[in-house]
């Protein structure tokens, strides 16, 4: 069992859960919210999210990111700990329990309605399980192509924000975005402090993502970039719905960044602020959440 904690790499969950926590905080402000959806949603995000890390550590192995002096934390495949036939088999499990969670959060979402909004909301779980495995695992990966931040920030940004919002209000807001935007880039944010450490194994097993393209120095601004726009992005919905400003809470979160920044810029090995990013992430939803419900 102890294997299987860590292959489930539990502080990538913080992370996970801080879209569906701003998605939900945007639905209870619009005076939409539903605790069962609210836990089957959280729940369904925990399974996808052990599928991707499974699905990870499998697909470096196979593909071999991780037997090139990979400096990050020890994988469970590669350490022999769990063998490949095992992670398939939690791999699949994983798979099919987001399933049978996924379906139940619709069917209760939508009132037992059979409509377009279930089998579209089905269509896109069925493209979250297939994006979490091809990013490093079963053939041409896209993760070793460099399109992981393009699949982080959707999935991590406007679809668990906005998608998990929906489904308790049944409603889409356009403003709804702007805090989509910022999740998705500060999840990207923490994929890319996880690129700059692997730089160098990354290029040896041909894993070309953006750090491994553009080099350490421009990969530090372009993480630079994805902090300040997440902050811009907050700002700009905070003044659009003319939330007070004594009720910005989240202001805290922003000087989190900011130290993120100078620390992942001075640092040989940024490794410690991947977690430190994740966590982050995590606080500022709870702020930006109490930010726009005023509930401190």
């Amino acid at each position: 069992m102890k294997n299987w904690l860590s292959a489930a790499r539990l502080r990538t969950l913080p992370l996970a859960f801080s879209c569906i926590i701003i998605g939900n905080s945007l639905a209870y402000k619009a005076g939409e919210f539903s605790v069962l959806i609210l836990l089957l949603t959280l729940i369904t995000t925990l399974f996808l999210q052990i599928l991707s890390n499974f699905a990870n550590d499998y697909g470096d192995f196979q593909n071999g990111a991780d037997l090139v002096g990979r400096i990050g934390p020890k994988r469970a495949v590669q350490s022999g700990e769990i063998s490949q036939d095992q992670m398939k088999s939690g791999i699949i499990l994983m798979i099919f329990l987001s399933l049978i969670t996924g379906i139940a959060l619709l069917y209760f979402s939508f009132e037992g309605n059979f409509n377009l909004n279930f089998w579209l909301f089905l269509l896109i779980g069925v493209l979250s399980i297939l994006a979490a495995y091809k990013y490093t695992a079963g053939r041409n990966p896209y993760g070793y192509s460099g399109f992981g931040d393009i699949s982080v920030f959707v999935f991590f940004g406007i679809v668990g924000v906005i998608g998990s919002c929906y489904l308790q209000t049944n409603n889409f807001q356009i403003q709804n975005i702007l805090p989509a935007i910022s999740c998705g880039l500060l999840a990207t944010g923490v994929l890319n402090i996880n690129n700059i450490r692997d730089i160098k194994s990354d290029t040896l097993a041909g894993k070309m993502t953006i750090p491994a393209r553009i080099g350490r120095e421009k990969a530090i601004v372009y993480h630079g970039f994805l902090l300040g726009l997440a902050i811009v992005s907050t700002v700009v919905f905070l003044i659009i719905n003319q939330i007070p400003f004594i009720n910005w809470l989240v202001l805290i979160s922003f000087i989190l960044f900011i130290v993120n920044f100078v620390k992942v810029k001075n640092l040989p090995n940024p490794d410690s602020q991947l977690k430190f990013l994740a966590l982050s992430t995590f606080v500022f939803s709870i702020f930006f959440a109490c930010s726009i419900n005023a509930v401190y």
